[in-house]
C-alpha cells in the first residue's frame, strides 16, 4: 500500500506517474491528478480529453433542442452548450427556484439553503451519454452542476458561489469495481475471466483509495463452491463478480464497469495514448516479447495493454501485474483530471460505446465527479496479496492476514 503524499512543488507532466519513492518531488496538484482521477481513468482509460457532440438521446421530452447553443436567463445567466431545458434548470439553480421535482433528494437538500446569484453569470455545459441516458456537467467559475436527462434533473455538484458549504455527491463511503475482461474476439465481454479487478473507493470526506485484487485469490464464489476470484464472472457475469468481491472484502461494492482488450486499445489510441513513466523495462512475453522500455513515454493502446497484462517475467508475478495495472490507471487519471469535470460527459460517452456497467447515470456521474474532490494527502492504494499454494493442479493465492488487514482499512473508503 502506498499513500499518495507529496510536497507542493508544481510537477513536470512526465513526472506524475513515477513510482512513489521517485515521485517525492512531485507537487500536490499532480497527486490529485494521479489518484483523485483513478475511477475516472478506470472507467474511461484516458478518454477524457476529447469533446463529444451531444448525443441524439439528449433531447428532452419537455421540449427544446439538444444541439449546442446559448441560452440566456432573465437574471443574466448565460449557459453555453446547453439544450434549452437544461439551461432552464441551471437558471433555476442560480435564481433560487424550487428544485423539489427537478433534483435528486440529496441535491435538493444541499441546495435548499443556497443564496440566489446576483448580477450576470456565464456557465458552460457539456452533454454526453451514459449507456443511453443523457448526462451533463455545467461549470460556472468554481461551481459544478451535474445533471441527468432526458427530463433534466440535478443529481449533484458543488456551488461555493451560492454559499453551499459541502459538495452533494451521494453518501459516502462508496466503492465501485473496475473489471478488465480478457474476452477475445467473438467471446462475450461479461462472461469471461476478469483479467483486472480494481476496487475504487471514496469516503465522502475527501479521502479514497484504489485496491487491486490478485486474480488467483482462492475464495468462496457467489455462484457456489470455491475458485479463483476472477472465475466468478465466467460463472455468473459481472454481478456475480461484484457479489464475490463484496463477500470476500466486506465492502458493499455499488456496481461495476467492465472493459475488454479491444475496447481498451481503441480508447487509448483514439485519445493519443497514455503519457507515463515506466519504472523498469518490461518484456511482455504474452505479446510477442514486446518491449516497454523504462522512462517517460506515451504508450499506445497495444503497449498499455501489454504492460498491464504481463506477469510471467515479473519477479512478483500476479502482484506485479496488479501494480502495473494501478500505474496505468493512475497515468490515465492524470490525463483525465487535467481536462477537469467538464470533460466527464464525453468520457462517459466514449466508454459507453465499448464497455458495460450496471451503474445508473446518476451513480456514475456523482462518483466520477466526486473524485475531483479528493485530497492528495488522503488517498492511498494497495494490492490484496497472499501466500502461494495449490488447489488440485491449480496454482492459487491463499487469502491471508495482509489482505484482510487491507480490507478492514478500506471499510471507511480510505486507504491513506
Amino acid at each position: 500500500m502506498i499513500s499518495e503524499q507529496r510536497p507542493t512543488a508544481r510537477p513536470h507532466p512526465d513526472e506524475v506517474c513515477r513510482p512513489a519513492r521517485s515521485r517525492r518531488r512531485v507537487g500536490s496538484r499532480a497527486a490529485t491528478l494521479a489518484v483523485a482521477g483513478s475511477l475516472a481513468a478506470a472507467v474511461t482509460l484516458a478518454a477524457c480529453t476529447g469533446e463529444t457532440p451531444s448525443p441524439a438521446g439528449a433531447s428532452s421530452p419537455a421540449g427544446g433542442s439538444a444541439s449546442a447553443g446559448t441560452s440566456r436567463s432573465d437574471a443574466g445567466l448565460v449557459v453555453d452548450g446547453a439544450p434549452a431545458p437544461l439551461a432552464a434548470l441551471v437558471r433555476s439553480v442560480y435564481t433560487g427556484g424550487d428544485l423539489t421535482h427537478t433534483a435528486s433528494p440529496t441535491a435538493a437538500a444541499a441546495l435548499k439553503a443556497r443564496k440566489a446569484a446576483g448580477g450576470s453569470l456565464k456557465a458552460t455545459a457539456k452533454v454526453g451519454s451514459w449507456m443511453g441516458t443523457p448526462v451533463a456537467v455545467v461549470t460556472a467559475g468554481e461551481d459544478v452542476t451535474l445533471a441527468v436527462g432526458p427530463t433534466w434533473k440535478v443529481v449533484g455538484g458543488w456551488w461555493p458561489s451560492l454559499g453551499v458549504a459541502k459538495p452533494s455527491l451521494g453518501s459516502g463511503p462508496r466503492w465501485v469495481l473496475a473489471i478488465g475482461s480478457d474476452a477475445r474476439k467473438g467471446q462475450p465481454l461479461e462472461r469471461t475471466r476478469a483479467d483486472v479487478l480494481q476496487v475504487i473507493g471514496i469516503d465522502g470526506k475527501g479521502g479514497g483509495g484504489v485496491m487491486g485484487m490478485a486474480r488467483d485469490l482462492w475464495v468462496p464464489l457467489s455462484t457456489g463452491g470455491k475458485g479463483k476470484i476472477n472465475s466468478a464472472m465466467v460463472l455468473g457475469g459481472p454481478r456475480a463478480q461484484v457479489k464475490t468481491v463484496t463477500n470476500v472484502t466486506g465492502l458493499p461494492v455499488e456496481g461495476y464497469v467492465v472493459l475488454g482488450f479491444t475496447g481498451f486499445k481503441k480508447i487509448v489510441d483514439d485519445e493519443g495514448g497514455i503519457p507515463i513513466v515506466i519504472p523498469k523495462t518490461v518484456v511482455a512475453s504474452h505479446a510477442k516479447n514486446m518491449v516497454i522500455r523504462a522512462g517517460p513515454q506515451t504508450l499506445t493502446g497495444a503497449q498499455a495493454l501489454a504492460y498491464a497484462r504481463e506477469r510471467k517475467t515479473l519477479p512478483d508475478g500476479d502482484f506485479g501485474r496488479s501494480r502495473h495495472q494501478g500505474e496505468v490507471i493512475l497515468a490515465a487519471a492524470v490525463k483525465a483530471k487535467l481536462a477537469g469535470p467538464i470533460a466527464i460527459p464525453s468520457a462517459l460517452t466514449s466508454f459507453s460505446k465499448v464497455g458495460r456497467s450496471n451503474l445508473t447515470a446518476e451513480q456514475i456521474l456523482t462518483f466520477t465527479a466526486g473524485l475531483h474532490q479528493l485530497s492528495p494527502l488522503k488517498v492511498g492504494r494497495g494490492v490484496a496479496k497472499g501466500a502461494f499454494g495449490w488447489a488440485g493442479q491449480q496454482s492459487i493465492v491463499i487469502l491471508g492476514d495482509q489482505a484482510r488487514s487491507l480490507f478492514a482499512q478500506f471499510r471507511d473508503g480510505n486507504l491513506s
